[in-house]
Order: structure tokens, then sequence, then C-alpha cells
């Protein structure tokens, strides 16, 4: 069987930019040896599959090593392609997720994730991380993932990891935020997985899920615009919703093309 795939770069309007995901459209489900094989072959951060279902899609993430719970950028790489190339012509995309149901709208080239909102709390840093960072945070907390909090913008440029170090945790489908305030935008931060293929994620849509509640009640904001401060880079629009939150950006086709199975 013949199928398309489809590479995009995420929350950036420039391709070499952003986080890049494939998008593969499925008639039915494979195993999943054979999607995560698929996806290693990919071998970007993350490859999204989908089926039609009732009103919407059945939507799924792999990264080269195991499928995960939620995936922004690749959400908003498969809502891209339904809508600029396969002309998807209802204005709100219906995901059914491992996270629940997902929607997404596209308003002027800008596609708009409703998301869940994961509220972090307070706790202490593990050995293994704190020894893998060269710069210590001023605060702590963690809901999927680890939120570490820094002083400055700099100081996120900045993070070096000892991958030794860092690879003796294990946190399942979760990582490590690292974020700070920003003069330029609202917020910054980077993310990092340990003991993953692709140790640092260009822009990380689900991180925000975390980043936008606590920032918004550090800023008392409910609209904020954020970057993520990885080589590529990348530029989110975000809304607080108290249980949701809408995380938005651009994205542009880098390429296309076929596999056989």
């Amino acid at each position: 069987m013949t199928f398309d795939y489809f590479q995009v770069d995420s929350f950036t309007n420039k391709i070499f930019q952003g986080n890049p995901a494939c998008v593969v459209r499925l008639q039915k489900w494979f195993t999943d040896d054979i999607l995560l094989n698929i996806a290693k072959e990919n071998a970007v951060a993350e490859t999204a599959f989908f089926i039609e279902h009732i009103d919407g899609f059945h939507l799924r993430w792999f990264t080269p090593d195991i499928e995960i719970d939620l995936c922004g950028h690749a959400t908003l790489a498969t809502a891209f392609v339904l809508k600029s190339i396969y002309k998807y012509s209802k204005a709100e995309i219906k995901f059914k997720t491992m996270s629940g149901d997902l929607t997404v709208i596209c308003k002027n080239d800008f596609y708009f994730m409703n998301l869940p909102s994961r509220i972090a709390k307070k706790t202490t840093l593990p050995k293994e991380i704190e020894l893998a960072i060269n710069i210590q945070p001023v605060e702590v907390l963690k809901a999927r993932d680890y939120l570490l909090v820094f002083e400055n913008e700099q100081q996120i440029r900045d993070i070096l990891i000892d991958r030794q170090e860092f690879d003796k945790i294990n946190l399942g489908y979760g990582g490590v935020i690292v974020t700070s305030k920003s003069k330029s935008t609202d917020f910054v931060s980077r993310f990092f997985t340990p003991q993953a293929t692709i140790l640092e994620d260009p822009v990380t849509g689900s991180a925000h899920c975390t980043l936008v509640p606590y920032w918004y009640n550090k800023l008392n904001k409910i609209s904020l615009k954020a970057a993520q401060l990885s080589k590529r880079g990348g530029e989110i629009l975000c809304k607080y919703m108290y249980d949701r939150v809408q995380v938005g950006g651009q994205a542009v086709l880098y390429s296309s093309g076929k596999f056989t199975i």
C-alpha cells in the first residue's frame, strides 16, 4: 500500500524554523510496531497519523521512540495539511486523541488549538536533573512535565544539559521545561526530554499546557505571546481559558512524498 506523507514546520512561516513534524493519513490503523517504524524512518520529533472518525478525525502521535499522549506542533501540522492540502471545509477540525477531544480553528493562516490545561504544583528537583543542568532554577514545579523557572531570558539561552546525567531519569511521556519572563515577549522557554533520540524539542505546543496557566498567574494576562529559544526557534500565541488553553501559530510545508509498506 502507498501513502502520502507531508513534512511541515510548525510555529513558523519559514522553512528550517519552528518544529518539523511528519503527517500521514491512513485508511485504517496498523500495528503500533509499524507506526513506530514509520516514525523512526521519518526521524523528526513527532509523526502524526490520522484517520477519519465520525465528524472529525482520530489522531495519534509517535516519536522515534514511543507513542506519546499529546503533541501540539504535530496537531498544528495535521490541521495545516487538512486545510491546505486536503481542502477540509469545516471551520473547526475535531480530533479524538489520547488526551481527549481536541479542536483546531484556522484564522488568517494561524491555527489555534484548544488543549487541556495542566496546572503545575511546587515540588523538589530530582537529583538527576539538578546534576544535569549548569544553572539552577529559582522555582521548581511539576505537572506532566517538570517546570523549572529561571531569573532571566539569558539564563534560558545559556542552559546546557549533561546528557550522561540527564538520561539517568525516565519521565515517561514527560520532559523538562525551562522558562523565564522576557522583555521581547511575555515569556520564553526550552524543552528537554531525557532518554529520547531528540534531546531538545524545537517548539513544544504541549509544554504550553503548563506554561500558560503558570504565566497567567504570574503576569495576570489572559492573552500571552511566547517564544521558544531552541536553535530553530518558534513563536506561540497563547490564551488562558481556565481548564483549557489556546495555543496557536503558523505552519509551512517543507516537503511531501509517498512511501509504500
